[in-house]
């Protein structure tokens, strides 16, 4: 994986707020991921995701999401994201232990986040299936006329060898939708390296093919990847049209709890891509360029602790969705889908 490495405190006109903004959504990031394995391991969670080493991708694109107007289309490794638009641990917490009291009424799998108020979309696990929904979104946005509106829709590099992701992609094209295309390239479709996926491995030249532009980035670097979500972003908010976006990053967990990923990568590999660790090259970029001390970070880190300990608490202290509750929302009007 070749990419651009930032070695000084290139700011891209962020404030130092907007620095440590990010640099909290990373640390949350990591802290979650981390008590949805330790629950799966003690019993108390049939299954979690996670998103070590997309904890900079996903803060920097939230950090260019536009809350109250903008639409986000997630997948499942997308827990920065969806903090970074205004989800809570506790909603996250909810969904992990799938309890009544999540959006989903807990009949979603674990990571499946959905908020209508905050402009998440709901999603299913099939890979690119929330795809089309996200460009029937922009469609909605471009028919009706409105501006200063994005969709921005996130996706695994696994996901761009289905259907509906070129589907999409052409669609939105023809029709100049306001919608971006990121692509979370962490090299692994579970156990699919990326060199039995495709021939040509570079997924943002794809753009040409269907006429839009198209840009990879380091998406270990939060900065680079706000500054690039932005530009998209704002080109697709006043009607320039979609683009595609690649951020190169590593998966350095699992696919999931219930995946072995020794069985088609090695140990070795894994402690070499840690060398890279996003969090931990942040801190210390933020520290070094003056943003934060050293007890200012850990002080952050203490209370990050704190906020998942808590809503961690209080989620697994909720009620499980009651059996009569089992068709809600399925369809409309009676709830029994035999009516």
């Amino acid at each position: 994986m070749s990419v651009k490495t930032t070695t000084a405190l290139d700011r891209r006109g962020l404030s130092d707020d907007q620095l440590r903004r990010l640099f909290a959504n990373m640390l949350l990031q990591r802290q979650l991921d981390n008590r949805g394995f330790q629950l799966n391991r003690q019993g108390k969670v049939p299954f979690a995701l996670g998103s070590e080493g997309h904890e900079a991708l996903q803060a920097g694109a939230a950090l260019a999401f536009e809350r109250g107007k903008d639409v986000l289309a997630p997948y499942y490794r997308d827990l920065g994201l969806c903090l970074g638009v205004g989800l809570t641990p506790y909603e996250i917490m909810l969904s992990i232990f799938a309890r009544a009291g999540d959006h989903n009424g807990g009949r979603q799998f674990p990571n499946h986040y959905s908020s209508k108020s905050l402009g998440i979309l709901s999603f299913s696990s099939i890979l690119a299936a929330h795809i089309p929904h996200a460009v029937g979104a922009a469609y909605v946005i471009a028919y009706r006329g409105e501006v200063g509106r994005a969709v921005l829709c996130t996706c695994g590099d696994g996901t761009t060898s289905e259907g509906e992701w070129h589907e999409s992609v052409n669609f939105a094209s023809i029709h100049r939708l306001p919608v971006v295309f990121l692509v979370e390239n962490n090299l692994w479709a579970i156990s699919t390296p990326l060199s039995k996926q495709m021939a040509q491995p570079e997924i943002w030249k794809r753009a040409a093919g269907y006429g839009m532009p198209g840009k990879r980035f380091n998406g270990f670097d939060p900065i680079e990847t706000y500054a690039c979500v932005k530009e998209a972003l704002d080109r697709a908010r006043s009607g320039g049209g979609p683009t595609l976006l690649e951020g190169m990053c590593y998966r350095f967990l699992a696919h999931s709890t219930d995946d072995n990923d020794m069985t088609y990568r090695t140990k070795e590999e894994v402690v070499e891509r840690r060398k890279n660790d996003p969090v931990q090259r942040f801190e210390a970029l933020l520290i070094e360029g003056g943003v934060m001390t050293r007890d200012d970070a850990t002080a952050m880190k203490q209370e990050v602790l704190a906020q998942t300990n808590d809503a961690t608490d209080r989620a697994e202290a909720m009620p499980f969705p009651q059996a009569h509750d089992l068709y809600a929302n399925v369809y409309e009007g009676a709830w029994e889908p035999w009516q």
